[in-house]
């Protein structure tokens, strides 16, 4: 049958002739092959995806990822997810497994902070985390619109943020309010007082070239009294001179007059150093408003900027206070979960450390209650005769040839020439060389195979003697008792 893919489409054909997946647009399916169609169509998946940040601080994030094979890894496609339907529950659970599982796990590294302030890169990581996860399916993300972040129910953190943000545009309108507001008072204020004081200077100005241009009229005026005076008073000196009498009594009218005038004068100068006087406190009163009202105009200004200065300090102040408190406290939190992680981590350890310790007394225990019950048997078996199992134990452990093999190892290292003296004979007289000697051969001929066994016997008091010097140790009592006595005489 012969098969042709769509635009969209890429033909799989498995089966007899082909070695694992043949990719075809276009291709004849022979009888003992198979042929499935592969449609490269993207699909939306839509999904809110529940996560907690590093302060375990519950958020939602809708997303909406558009996901569809790979193709530029559609053998891997084919191979796992073209039994499955690309809408069927079990892709969708698929990936909502992946995407759920890669951005819950990069939101707990993050602040949420972090993450809000960073979406553009917390979108681009969780996008490159889950494009990786879903390569292993041959699957590829195509498109992915993650909205923004939304609350848990309970949990409104980014409504709180919302309304602080609010407050602080509105608390920060309002201060810039007032501020406007403050500098158009201050402004009005300062304009109206450098007009009142414009004026005052200028009216003083005024006041001060009147006085003067009376003064200088008065003084012309008296000077010219003055010389007129003066020449009358000449005239009749002269005419005095003429007539004494006319001119006694004229001198005592000219005298009277003169000491008018004089007065009179003086009255004037008085006067003048009145107005004078005024002038110059009037002069001093405006100076003084002057130098009051720019004093005022730069403490208020002043005084308003620092006031302004110390509230942003405060502020400041205020919000370093904060992170810092925030900072010690997110460092207090990581500092504890770090110690509760160490005390659980050694907590194990010494768990572990116990649990063996109590299978190695349990082996223990086991051990000595075995060798206990086999004491026992052992110990009921000989009627409770503790010398018989001691001699038994000690037997079966091969001590007694052990103690021997050493003797023989020592002795053999210092090669001595031994000679051994047997009651053989009967009467005690008999002597046997072992090791050396010319007449050994000769003795040894002469005895029987009976003297030879009870020579054996007698042998064997000298090596318990011998063993029971050495260890301490006396021989079982089956095999007799030794006496101090009996012990031969060795050269």
């Amino acid at each position: 049958m012969y098969r042709v893919a769509k635009a969209s489409q890429h033909l799989a054909l498995t089966g007899v002739g082909i070695e694992d997946i043949r990719l075809e647009k276009k291709a004849w399916v022979f009888p003992g092959q198979t042929c499935t169609v592969l449609d490269l169509t993207p699909v939306n998946y839509t999904f809110q995806v529940q996560a907690m940040s590093a302060e375990k601080l519950p958020f939602i994030l809708p997303a909406v990822f558009s996901i569809g094979p790979d193709t530029n890894n559609l053998i891997k496609y084919a191979r796992l997810m073209s039994p499955h339907h690309k809408e069927s529950d079990h892709v969708k659970e698929l990936v909502r497994g992946v995407i759920e599982g890669e951005t819950r796990v990069i939101a707990a590294a993050m602040t949420m902070e972090e993450i809000f302030k960073g979406t553009k890169e917390f979108k681009r990581e969780v996008f490159n985390k889950i494009q990786l996860e879903l390569n292993q399916f041959g699957l590829y993300i195509y498109n992915a619109n993650v909205q923004q972040l939304v609350d848990v129910r309970g949990h409104e953190y980014f409504s709180y943020l919302g309304q602080k943000t609010q407050m602080e545009a509105a608390n920060q309108a309002k201060i810039d309010v007032a501020e406007a507001q403050m500098k158009g008072e201050v402004g009005a204020k300062l304009r109206e007082g450098q007009t009142k004081q414009n004026a005052a200077k200028i009216d003083a100005e005024t006041k001060i070239i009147a006085t003067q241009r009376q003064g200088d009229g008065k003084k012309e005026e008296i000077k010219v009294n003055t010389e007129v005076k003066v020449y009358e008073n000449q005239r009749e000196a002269e005419v005095a001179e003429a007539n004494a009498d006319l001119a006694k009594k004229k001198a005592g009218w000219t005298r009277e007059a003169q000491v008018a005038q004089v007065e009179a004068s003086k009255a004037v100068a008085l006067r003048e150093a009145e107005l004078q006087k005024e002038v110059e406190k009037m002069n001093a009163a405006t100076m003084t408003e002057k130098l009051k009202a720019d004093f005022l105009s730069k403490a208020s200004v002043e005084y308003e900027t620092k006031v302004q200065e110390a509230n942003w300090v405060l502020y400041k102040k205020q919000k370093e206070a904060e992170a810092s408190l925030y900072e010690k406290e997110k460092q207090a939190e990581a500092e504890k979960s770090m110690a509760d992680a160490a005390f659980y981590s050694r907590k194990q350890v010494a768990d572990a450390e116990l649990y063996a310790k109590q299978k190695e007394a349990e082996g223990l225990m086991a051990l000595a209650k075995a060798q206990g019950m086999y004491l026992s048997t052992l110990l009921g078996a000989v009627g409770g005769n503790y010398g018989i199992l001691r001699d038994y134990l000690m037997i079966n452990a091969g001590m007694f040839q052990d103690i021997a093999k050493i003797n023989a190892e020592a002795v053999r290292g210092l090669q001595p020439k031994i000679s051994i003296w047997t009651n053989g004979g009967g009467d005690g007289t008999d002597r046997g060389v072992v090791g050396g000697g010319a007449d050994g051969t000769g003795a040894a001929s002469g005895i029987s195979a009976m003297k030879e066994v009870a020579g054996v016997y007698r042998m064997l008091p000298p090596l318990f003697e011998t063993v029971y010097d050495q260890t301490g140790m006396l021989p079982p009592s089956f095999m007799g008792t030794l006496s101090r006595s009996q012990r031969p005489t060795a050269d």
